[in-house]
């Protein structure tokens, strides 16, 4: 049986939400073996906890591997990669990700598709959806490996997570880590985020704004309203592109990948390329003073209007029912 490789990172030391995404997308593809390959130390908890998902669990285990190192990650999982011979291995398009997998795929000599928002099987090899020219235009690519496969990044937020684990437990095998290669970087510090910095990808409700808000004074309005609702503040990139707000509130394929429960969409039109970052299936509720908007094919709920004369009104109402 064919086998796909998922490499899984760990966040602030528990397993980060991008591998039970990936599974995901490996579970889609038919029948095949889905194997975690887990990096880092004191790896038997969560190695349990992936066994409850996975066929096969890989653990390289070792204090050298405590923080992350693509270069010495690569050059142990090289050979791993080589005796296992998957028809893909996913990685997450993550920092660490994307430092790991082209030195993986340079070692192993395996195409490389990044950014991969969809993923198929084609023939013996793979076909991906990615976006570029910042997320201008949607590529289909496909790749056919050799031995090795082929390697992708996959976008958080991407997929879906799995609803319940599968009736049968995977087996968890301790992969023999050599003394060398030996890493060849010292880590120094971590650098913690700015406390203030919002991450929309982790927010249930979003409000979302687009160039219907004609000025910049009018946000104020629309963060009333988000505070109202509990929400996270959200926007398109012509929002960005003004200035206006930040890049890390932009959602879409050239910025972030979301999956709130609700999402109100206020003046955005609803392009490919914005409705691209939204995911998960939410309830989506959009105003937007142009009935022809491409946002009214994919809400649930839409209202033709003025936004600047509807987002008072709606948070009026909001707040009457709160109080």
């Amino acid at each position: 049986m064919r086998k796909i490789l998922i490499v899984v990172e760990r966040a602030r030391g528990a397993l980060d939400e991008t591998a039970f995404e990936m599974l995901s997308a490996a579970r889609g593809l038919g029948e095949i073996t889905v194997a975690a390959v887990l990096m880092g130390e004191d790896l038997g908890e969560p190695a349990a906890e992936l066994a409850r998902w996975f066929d096969e669990v890989h653990t390289f285990d070792d204090p050298r591997l405590g923080q992350p190192d693509g270069d010495f990650q690569a050059r142990l999982l090289a050979p791993f990669v080589r005796r296992e011979q998957p028809l893909v291995t996913l990685v997450p398009h993550t920092n660490t990700g994307m430092e790991l997998a082209p030195m993986l795929a340079a070692r192993v000599d395996a195409p490389l598709i990044a950014d991969a928002v969809t993923l198929e099987v084609a023939g013996d090899g793979v076909r991906a959806v990615r976006t570029v020219l910042a997320g201008k235009v949607q590529a289909s690519v496909s790749a056919t490996g050799g031995p090795c496969g082929v390697l992708l990044t996959v976008r958080p937020g991407a997929f879906t997570l799995p609803d319940v684990p599968p009736e049968a437990a995977g087996t968890v095998h301790a992969e023999a880590i050599p003394d060398d290669p030996a890493p060849r970087r010292r880590f120094v510090e971590t650098v913690a985020p700015d406390p203030g910095a919002v991450d929309i990808s982790q927010a249930e409700v979003l409000v979302a704004v687009g160039r219907g808000i004609e000025d910049e004074e009018n946000l104020d309005e629309v963060r009333s309203l988000a505070e109202a609702m509990g929400a996270e503040l959200a926007c398109t990139r012509p929002v960005v592109d003004k200035k206006w707000l930040e890049k890390s509130r932009q959602v879409g394929t050239s910025g972030v990948t979301v999956k709130p429960r609700v999402y109100l969409a206020l003046g955005i039109s609803g392009s490919f390329q914005h409705m691209g970052g939204i995911k998960g299936g939410p309830f989506i509720a959009a105003i937007n003073k142009d009935p022809a908007a491409p946002i009214f094919d994919v809400a649930d709920v839409g209202v033709v209007g003025d936004i600047l004369d509807l987002v008072p009104l709606l948070e009026k109402k909001i707040r009457g029912r709160k109080a």
